[in-house]
């Protein structure tokens, strides 16, 4: 036994929870800068039109009532306790679910899968025992097509929410915090000047946006602790001041007294009591940075007290106010004494919860983008030591003017809480529905848990969603509007994403075609590496015949490329790459599928291009061992002819060690991983999953002839191993071409009128209006080649 044990043991659990404590600190600053601030312009949205505050005190303590019990079920009961625990790797919000759903059940909309994807480490799948109406459920949503078209549209449905939440948010925030200066000048003053002052700190924000996070994310907690500090301490201060019997008014009882009394007036001012819950998604949407019980332990014990003693202490000093003086508004609550610091700290928090949600809108249009559901945009990781900080400049632009659109053109915080409103409560419905599938299909309770779980929760947002909905004419069409455009852009661009991955399918030319080419027919090789981008995962693509067609000559050694993504967060980078020949070893030609899960960080083009030639080193090698020499697999031209010939077997190539005297070496430190071989595509499932463990090595690797080595003790199988890594060293030397289709898509004739507006006009305008495949793979324009494709659909 080990007499430190104990304390080591000891050591460790006391390091874990400095670590878990450190963690829940910086989630203040970026997962509750939007929640904490919401006491800003609560009451005064809630007073704003459909009732007021009166003498018996029944309107002030009925909103505190409703405040109290709408954070307690909602963001603490339903997110704290429960979605939270519905993370995809760690990852949480919209596309985490909907990829928890893929994996679980075949309703994904994404082309190019193959099983090989589901050997993913990260492509976890748990398999505890099937209920029986579970699988009623998933074969149910797996046998209608229909409903995977349903799921995708509820989830851009819930990404454009997110999107619309990302404009309003700001200008709400912003516009509430500045607008505490109306009670220290005149309304004339006033009246002009938080417009003005407003608007210049949200272009600041944006302004700053390119900077990154990282560079002013140090303050975020600290603004943020301080902020929630002072409305706990102001609370504290105005409950035992004015009426330390407020918190009476936590009883249900006073809802009910509410109701009876306002009545159709009561349930039309729930659209502003809802806005106590604005930034509760962003406890799930930013999982992927902390922990699960970090965020937690940051919620249950500080962002909730926090928020309740400052909604008691808000309507403690309104119970005993009743002059209309002044509208009713956060600061009448705050001392004179203490009113310029408050005022300060709160723009500051202001900006602090605009710029979380500013973040958060990259972040999950980057995901839009990498799962094909929204036009190409330029991605900038604006950090490379934290993972997932990104800056989208159009998009970046786009809400800035916006945002400072609908500041100038909605003027109060009644018609932004409207429209923002609806926009939180529309992507909460969502998240609970899709919650509720994965209770089911991936948490395999029985289909009266979830159904429990949508009814409850659904209901309540439900009656604040219908609430939301009666103030349509009063800023709420604003999030409807741009959901509605937002969704038709997306919509379109992954239809017409679609279209054109099939037309590549039946279109595609088959492996005989490409190894009867040669001088005979008057085909060249020149000397580098042509690598053909392609969607396709099998098959040689139709841009490739019709390059050769017109430019009879292509390159030494020849790569298909696909970059695709998988439903997961990250794919690890000894897994991303499999690798396979097509046709016979002196052919030189190979298939590289790159995947990349949602949240990863793309490659340059210098990086990716020496990184794939290393990985067809490594496959090289691997297979002449593995072969000895024998007869390699060809490829299936993937016709739908119904023959019967097997899909090349893909290798996962990663860190990976051989055995044998080495032609190359790399100087790397190398972990254990795995080899995986045998990987058929989803058409064809007839191939073996062969797994090995390789053990951990040192290798390094040099793309030169051993002049030393004994030539004629050499076997037959190491000369021509050294042969064609001589050759893939050579053509890099030479050069490295990237060809890529340069498409324009029409629709079929006979095509409908909707149909045809949606491809030729408006795919096609997106198209020309956005960033190219060249553009987001950062290729050379001297390295590039473009084919032009007509894609009939």
């Amino acid at each position: 036994m080990d007499p430190d044990h104990g304390r080591c043991w000891g050591t460790s659990k006391k390091d874990s929870w400095k670590t878990l404590l450190l963690l829940s600190y910086q989630s203040l600053g970026v997962v509750y800068g939007d929640l904490g601030i919401s006491p800003l312009y609560v009451y005064k949205s809630t007073f704003a039109e459909d009732i007021h505050h009166s003498e018996t005190n029944e309107e002030i303590f009925g909103v505190l009532s409703f405040v109290f019990w709408t954070l307690t079920l909602v963001p603490l009961f339903k997110y704290v306790f429960i979605v939270l625990r519905a993370d995809d790797n760690g990852e949480g919000g919209t596309f985490a679910l909907y990829s928890l759903i893929c994996r679980h059940a075949k309703v994904s909309l994404l082309p190019n899968r193959q099983v090989a994807d589901e050997a993913l480490s990260t492509y976890k799948l748990e398999h505890p025992p099937e209920q029986k109406n579970s699988s009623r459920v998933k074969m149910l949503l797996e046998k209608h097509r229909v409903l995977h078209t349903a799921l995708l549209i509820l989830v851009l449905l819930g990404t454009c929410m997110v999107i619309g939440d990302g404009l309003l948010t700001p200008a709400i925030s912003v516009f509430s915090a500045v607008s505490g200066l109306e009670l220290s000048m005149s309304k004339e003053h006033h009246q002009y000047a938080v417009i003005p002052i407003t608007c210049f700190i949200l272009v600041c924000l944006f302004a700053l946006q390119h900077y990154g996070t990282h560079r002013v994310g140090f303050f975020f907690a600290p603004v943020v602790l301080i902020w929630l500090l002072c409305i706990s301490a102001l609370g504290l201060y105005n409950i035992f001041r004015w009426n330390p019997h407020v918190y009476q008014a936590l009883s249900p009882y006073y809802m009910f007294k509410f109701l009876k009394k306002t009545r159709k007036d009561g349930w039309m001012s729930l659209g502003g009591i809802l806005l106590c819950i604005t930034g509760s998604e962003a406890m799930f949407a930013d999982l992927g940075h902390f922990s699960y019980t970090a965020i937690q332990i940051a919620f249950t014990f500080l962002v909730y007290p926090a928020l309740i003693l400052a909604y008691m202490g808000q309507a403690a000093y309104l119970s005993i106010h009743h002059d209309n003086s002044y509208q009713i508004s956060f600061y009448v609550s705050v001392p004179e004494a203490v009113r310029w610091p408050v005022l300060i700290i709160a723009i500051l928090a202001s900006v602090v919860g605009s710029q979380a949600i500013i973040s958060g809108t990259f972040s999950i249009i980057n995901q839009s983008q990498s799962l094909g559901c929204f036009p190409r945009v330029k991605v900038v990781h604006t950090s490379d030591k934290i993972h997932g900080q990104i800056y989208i400049p159009e998009i970046n632009w786009i809400l800035m003017i916006l945002c400072i659109a609908v500041t100038i053109g909605f003027r109060d915080t009644k018609h932004m809480g409207n429209a923002s409103g609806l926009a939180v409560m529309a992507v909460m419905l969502v998240t609970t529905c899709l919650t509720s599938l994965v209770i089911i299909l991936c948490w395999h309770k029985p289909p009266i848990v979830a159904l429990s779980f949508l009814l409850f929760f659904g209901s309540i947002e439900l009656l604040y969603f219908s609430a939301s909905l009666t103030k349509f004419r009063e800023g709420a069409w604003l999030p409807i509007l741009l959901a509605l455009f937002l969704m038709t852009i997306m919509y379109v661009w992954h239809y017409a994403t679609i279209k054109k991955y099939e037309f590549d399918l039946h279109n595609k030319v088959s492996l005989e075609w490409l190894l009867a080419l040669g001088p005979s027919l008057g085909i060249a090789r020149v000397p580098g590496i042509g690598l053909v981008f392609t969607d396709l995962t099998s098959g040689i693509p139709a841009n490739f015949s019709r390059f050769v067609t017109n430019l009879p000559a292509f390159h030494r050694v020849l790569v298909f490329v696909c970059v695709k993504s998988v439903p997961v967060p990250y794919v690890p980078p000894a897994e991303r790459y499999l690798v396979g020949r097509v046709g016979p070893a002196t052919h030189r030609s190979y298939r590289c599928i790159v995947r990349y899960g949602y949240r990863d960080v793309h490659q340059d083009v210098d990086s990716f291009e020496s990184e794939l030639v290393g990985r067809l080193a490594d496959f090289i090698r691997y297979d002449w061992v593995r072969t000895h020499g024998t007869d390699p697999c060809i490829e299936d031209d993937g016709s739908q002819s119904g023959g019967s010939s097997s899909e090349c077997r893909l290798t996962v190539i990663g860190n990976v060690a051989f055995s044998g005297t080495p032609a190359y070496e790399i100087e790397e430190s190398l972990q254990p991983a795995s080899v995986s071989i045998g990987f058929p595509t989803v058409e064809s499932i007839t191939d073996v999953i062969e797994m090995e463990p390789i053990s951990v090595t040192k290798r390094r690797v040099r793309f030169a002839i051993d002049d030393e080595s004994e030539t004629d003790t050499r076997s037959e199988t190491d000369v021509q191993l050294q042969e064609e890594l001589e050759e893939l060293w050579a053509a890099q030397q030479s050069g490295t071409a990237f060809i890529l289709g340069h498409s324009h898509v029409r629709a079929k004739q006979g095509s409908s009128l909707v149909r045809r507006l949606a491809i030729n006009v408006g795919y096609n305008f997106l198209r020309r209006n956005c960033r190219g495949p060249d553009v987001a793979l950062k290729v050379p324009p001297v390295s590039l080649l473009e084919v032009g494709m007509v894609y009939i659909v």
